[in-house]
């Protein structure tokens, strides 16, 4: 019988290793369950990547204060960050690619799975809202380049110069090597990731970004692909990725992660072993990575590569409760 036993936790430990399910499957998953899904009690929650997380949830909850539903929150956070014209990553202000354009991407997801995803759009300051008109009113997932363009033209969406005097110069100054260099955690404000909660249990996420400083025209990251900048289920929870794309698209992370939260891992947990299949397969030295989730019943959680990735995490207890705020260091959670 003990043999029969040590036969089977062999041949179960070597499967996992071909499914890719990792050292945490005995560890630490099979200890527990997901919980069950709660009701819709009023209980809503928002986290967002870096700093700028702050003001964005402040902006989702005042969208849900107002009758909004998890959408509407992450796209009144988001829209708040892409107007921030003193940012560098993010809408207006985002660097430009090496021939000195500003490039956006973005995208959204809801609960039910429905997406909607733009890249490689110029000229227009909210992708975010554009993202979500390909979800809401076309038969498409994504829209990208001029085509995306002319769609929010046929919007009534505004053009605008993005190109800020701050980001021309600081794209001037880097003509002068043309050293393309991604730096880590740079000036901490990076893509902007964003999960939300709402009073009705439903879930829904969004990615808004100008990607890497000064990258070849065209390149396209992981903050507009389904699945590797994003991605929400409704009966689990949301993930989305921070950091260099090219290393999130290879790994698939955000699906990784709310995949792993489906087979009984915490948000926590599961964070933690996406950022592992990214540092078990490539070198990370001069490279971040950083992911964050929320689970359907409200908890979240967040890792990275390296230390310096925090997260904004806002939520209520109720209806009627107030909003509780705070900015967390992935490196300790929650």
């Amino acid at each position: 019988m003990a043999s029969s036993r040590r036969k089977f936790l062999k041949e179960a430990t070597a499967l996992a290793g071909i499914l890719g399910i990792g050292p945490l499957w005995n560890r630490a998953w099979s200890r527990h369950r997901m919980p069950a899904l709660p009701n819709a009690n009023g209980n809503a929650a928002m986290v967002s990547t870096w700093n700028h997380g702050m003001l964005a949830n402040d902006a989702g909850f005042a969208a849900l204060e107002n009758g909004g539903t998890a959408l509407d929150m992450i796209e009144a956070g988001a829209r708040l960050v892409e107007a921030d014209a003193e940012g560098l990553s993010v809408g207006i202000g985002g660097l430009p690619d090496r021939d000195g354009h500003v490039t956006l991407d973005a995208c959204i997801m809801d609960h039910t799975k429905n997406a909607g995803s733009v890249c490689f759009v110029q000229g227009i300051m909210h992708p975010i809202s554009l993202a979500r008109k390909v979800m809401e009113e076309t038969p498409h997932v994504m829209l990208a380049g001029a085509g995306a363009e002319q769609y929010a033209r046929e919007l009534g969406m505004e053009e605008s110069n993005l190109l800020t005097e701050k980001a021309s110069l600081a794209w001037e100054k880097w003509k002068a090597t043309a050293n393309y260099k991604p730096v880590i955690n740079i000036e901490n404000h990076d893509t902007i990731g964003l999960l939300a909660l709402d009073h009705n249990g439903h879930l829904a996420g969004g990615c808004t970004t100008s990607g890497v400083a000064y990258k070849m025209h065209g390149r396209v990251g992981d903050s507009p692909i389904i699945g590797a900048g994003l991605y929400v289920d409704g009966e689990v929870g949301g993930a989305t990725a921070t950091g260099l794309g090219e290393a999130v698209m290879r790994t698939v992370g955000s699906f990784l992660v709310v995949e792993l939260m489906r087979q009984g891992a915490s948000p926590q947990e599961a964070c933690y072993e996406a950022v592992q299949r990214i540092i078990q397969s490539m070198p990370t030295d001069d490279l971040q990575v950083g992911y964050l989730a929320l689970g359907r019943d409200g908890r979240c959680g967040g890792h990275a590569i390296h230390g310096g990735f925090n997260y904004a995490y806002h939520h209520s207890e109720s209806f009627e409760s107030s909003v509780h705020s705070k900015l967390i260091d992935a490196s300790h959670g929650t």
